[in-house]
């Protein structure tokens, strides 16, 4: 199968080109700058000169491939429109590639949050929830991410194979350099000890970057139209655990942040809105309907294999 791929380059997409040339796939990589081209090229993809904001250069690269993933957003938007902006910007891009790719059968596999359901729902996310309408349902607007994960699902009306693979907040290998653990260590070291918000009771679903490179590859070869996988094997770990794993490798204390202190500028700053959220998530349609299966070490295991904590 040739496939275009955006993203190639980020923490998930530069696993996922391997993956696929390893499962026979002819890769094409969309990249922007020089750097860019040269390590989609190191992946061993072929090159496609472009930016996400050229719709007719996605359009014809999306028309002439056997099949897309798209997991590239405009980070570059994130500091002056946040989310709404990035989600703004990447729904042409969904609905240019729905033209391109209308009543071919072919695939389309794009990245959604786990959060798409909504967070503290009294039980794990599954597959079969749909990525929700905001609070503000009087106004018919959409969560920022969600109008696009909709916009997705919707094409497999047009006769694309299109679905979402959902992404929880942790994605951990030893290539996570930016991820939320990261920042949660980061936290640590110049705070002193670890925290974590209340009682830390609070459920974080998570996996490993390489089981999700899978996932793609599996979703773009034979995943049907019109669904949402789950990227899924912690299923839900607790904010305490993953507290108690960085303060163990850090030697230092693990502390409970009382809730009414976790605002901006307390302890998790900017994180604050995200620490007392729940998360948990299952994946059983996804290991039943692809047989996907979960072969790289768990969260807690890997925080403990040490490659994030380097210099301690």
């Amino acid at each position: 199968m040739r496939v275009f791929i955006t993203g190639g380059t980020g923490h998930a997409g530069s696993h996922i080109i391997p993956e696929l040339i390893a499962g026979g796939h002819e890769v094409i990589g969309l990249a922007r700058s020089d750097s860019s081209a040269a390590t989609v090229a190191e992946l061993g993809a072929t090159v496609h000169r472009g930016s996400l904001e050229d719709l007719d250069g996605l359009r014809q690269a999306a028309a002439k491939a056997d099949g897309v993933i798209h997991v590239a957003h405009r980070q570059d938007l994130l500091p002056s429109g946040g989310m709404d902006a990035v989600a703004d910007a990447e729904l042409p891009i969904m609905l240019a590639y729905g033209e391109a790719l209308a009543g071919t059968g072919k695939p389309l596999v794009a990245a959604g949050s786990i959060g798409g359901p909504g967070q503290d729902l009294g039980r794990p996310a599954t597959e079969d929830d749909p990525a929700l309408p905001s609070r503000e349902e009087d106004k018919g607007t959409l969560r920022a991410r969600n109008v696009v994960e909709r916009a997705v699902i919707g094409l497999a009306e047009q006769g694309v194979r299109s679905s979402i693979v959902r992404l929880p907040l942790v994605a951990h290998d030893t290539t996570d350099t930016a991820g939320f653990l990261p920042q949660l260590i980061t936290l640590a070291k110049d705070k002193g000890f670890a925290g974590y918000p209340g009682d830390g009771a609070n459920l974080w679903s998570a996996v490993h970057i390489r089981d999700v490179a899978t996932l793609f590859r599996l979703a773009l070869e034979s995943g049907p139209a019109g669904k949402y996988w789950h990227a899924v094997q912690d299923e839900g770990v607790s904010f305490r655990e993953i507290a108690e794993g960085i303060g163990s490798r850090l030697d230092l204390p693990v502390v409970s942040i009382p809730i009414d202190e976790l605002m901006v500028p307390g302890y998790f700053g900017a994180l604050a809105s995200l620490a007392t959220k729940n998360y948990p998530a299952t994946n059983f349609v996804t290991r039943q309907t692809l047989g996907w299966e979960p072969l790289q070490p768990t969260l807690l295991v890997d925080l403990d294999n040490g490659h994030y904590f380097p210099n301690d």
